[in-house]
């Protein structure tokens, strides 16, 4: 990763930005959404410290400390991904979410939701995002 930010820095303009946005981890809430109501079904499970996140901010704090970026701004917000149907979820926590566990009674409930809310029910996931942005500075 810190490769892949000092080659960021070596592309970007004198005094230019980079903006750092991914989603942090967290046991994230799992719900069903139909009808205007929101159903809380159970949580996911991600560890505390997923290795990702680390490896993450283990790369800016470097380039940071290197004097390669100087961080201005940092924020975080709430960001709900949706799917059509509890197999759309589980498929994309699989693929994209790697150290995300979803417990088998939470998919078990999600699909009893989904089955009894008819047309239009869609399943919910509301994460964190983080936001940052840094700015170049002067060759190091």
């Amino acid at each position: 990763m810190v490769h892949a930010l000092k080659e960021s820095w070596r592309v970007l303009v004198p005094g230019g930005i980079l903006l750092d946005l991914r989603p942090l981890s967290g046991n994230w809430p799992v719900a069903v959404a139909a009808g205007g109501r929101v159903t809380f079904v159970g949580l996911l499970d991600q560890p505390a410290a997923d290795p990702d996140d680390l490896a993450a901010n283990a790369s800016l704090a470097q380039i940071e400390r290197e004097g390669w970026f100087a961080r201005e701004r940092e924020g975080v917000f709430d960001f709900a991904w949706y799917w059509d149907t509890p197999d759309e979820m589980k498929a994309y926590i699989a693929e994209k979410w790697t150290y995300t566990r979803l417990r088998k009674a939470v998919l078990t409930r999600v699909r009893r939701l989904i089955a009894s809310a008819g047309e239009g029910a869609r399943v919910r996931v509301l994460g964190n995002i983080v936001i940052s942005r840094w700015r170049k500075q002067p060759k190091v």
